[in-house]
């Protein structure tokens, strides 16, 4: 791309604005984000060549600042907390996160409801009718994905594969109606459901409700996945936390799930004994 057009990165959270900012870089790009405040690690700044800080309602800010430094293409990628949006009274986070007019019209008048992909892809849509268009999250990172296959070094018990059988098409309806991405799954039973506490605090969840350990974690993509967001995304702090409640195996899907610092991911999980599978829908 022409230096006159740099890649956009709104960024949340985690370790996956730096991924996606590296890769942009490698590509030739230079790489304008736009951090949220309270969610964006302040070390993106020595990964990207501009970082402004904006809040995470202040979406009219976010296309003015992109606008300015003349870019046209944008990635949104990284964690931001939709539980805090509903922790206390509405008129408490709108003191809280101050929303501008863009930000107001679009959840209040462009989405019937607010569910993560209407929510995304009304501020997708707000992005498109600005003049930028936002692409797909993976496609400077495509080597984050996840392929099909028993990824680590230790293999799956029958135990685990059974569980994701089970649990497949269960979840593939569930993810269907944009409720969770996640499930956890031991002896043809369903622990427990991923909603909007995230994949973390289910993974703690199913270790309350199965204290005995054993249970298989399978984590997917919705049927009609839009890569620009929401993408499913595993980590070594997934491995950990699913170590810590005892699980038994993590099974992703696979070309649609990012593994997050991938080499260190699957080496922790090798280490812990949390096999990791790859497997394709309909697979």
């Amino acid at each position: 791309m022409p230096d006159s057009e740099p890649l956009g990165l709104i960024a949340g959270a985690g370790e996956l604005p730096f991924a996606v900012a590296r890769g942009a870089r490698a590509a030739g790009r230079r790489v304008v984000a736009v951090g949220l405040r309270g969610f964006a690690d302040p070390a993106l700044a020595t990964n990207v060549d501009h970082l402004l800080w904006r809040g995470v309602a202040r979406l009219g800010g976010w296309i003015r600042a992109l606008r300015r430094a003349g870019c046209r293409d944008v990635v949104m990628v990284g964690r931001v907390s939709k539980v805090d949006m509903f922790a206390g009274p509405r008129w408490l986070q709108w003191l809280q996160y101050l929303p501008d007019l863009t930000t107001i019209r679009v959840w209040y008048f462009h989405t019937r409801d607010k569910r993560n992909d209407t929510l995304l892809g009304a501020v997708a849509d707000e992005f498109e009718r600005r003049g930028i268009t936002m692409i797909d999250s993976t496609q400077y990172c495509p080597e984050t994905l996840a392929e099909v296959g028993v990824l680590t070094r230790c293999a799956p018990s029958r135990a685990v594969l059974d569980a994701a059988d089970f649990a497949w098409p269960i979840l593939k309806q569930v993810a269907s109606l944009d409720i969770g991405q996640s499930i956890a799954a031991k002896e043809r039973e369903i622990i427990a459901v991923e909603a909007i506490e995230g994949t973390d605090r289910l993974i703690e969840r199913a270790g309350q409700l199965c204290p005995a350990g054993g249970w298989t974690l399978i984590k997917v993509a919705k049927p009609n996945q839009d890569m620009r967001f929401d993408v499913p995304t595993i980590g070594p702090a997934t491995i950990e936390n699913l170590r810590a409640n005892r699980a038994a195996g993590l099974i992703v899907e696979a070309g649609k799930t990012i593994i997050l610092q991938k080499a260190e991911t699957l080496a922790l999980a090798d280490k812990l004994r949390i096999p990791i599978v790859g497997r394709k829908d309909g697979a």
